[in-house]
């Protein structure tokens, strides 16, 4: 995953970008794969690591009603995390995550390995659904590594 989050910072350089993230479920993996980059400093802002649904509310702006409505893993929460976040930080491009990990917190229609990603731009707020099947840590790497990619195959598109 270092070339992915080098393959990133090369990107943003090159753009002019700069990235802000949201963690709820990685719990800061995804910041450190991209501080692990040397010159990250100089496009990446920095994160915000709202694991309880307070912190997605007071500190990020995810709206209360989002949360009690659709629950904190959902795909509306994702994009107000990642547009919020976005605000917060004031970054170009900002991408979050809400999910699963495990192996508890799995309800009948959330299992364990669920996780939505959210990504915001000036162009549009997006989600994706992915559903991994592994332990606690192998989820959390594999949600960090699907942010990740998505926010490279974005910066590519950016042409």
């Amino acid at each position: 995953m270092s070339t992915l989050a080098q393959d990133i910072v090369n990107l943003l350089c090159r753009k002019g970008l700069t990235l802000g993230v949201v963690e709820s479920a990685t719990g800061g993996l995804i910041s450190h794969l991209v501080t692990n980059v040397p010159g990250s400093s100089n496009y990446y802002l920095g994160s915000i690591t709202s694991y309880s649904n307070q912190a997605k509310i007071k500190i990020v702006g995810v709206s209360e009603d989002s949360i009690n409505r659709y629950g904190a893993v959902s795909p509306q929460v994702a994009e107000e995390m990642a547009r919020g976040g976005r605000k917060v930080l004031n970054a170009d491009i900002c991408v979050a995550d809400t999910g699963i990990a495990g192996p508890t917190g799995a309800t009948s229609e959330k299992p364990v390995g669920l996780f939505y990603i959210g990504l915001s731009h000036k162009n549009g707020t997006f989600n994706r659904k992915h559903t991994f099947t592994g332990s606690r840590e192998e989820n959390k790497h594999r949600a960090a590594e699907a942010a990740l990619s998505w926010v490279k195959e974005y910066l590519k598109s950016l042409g």
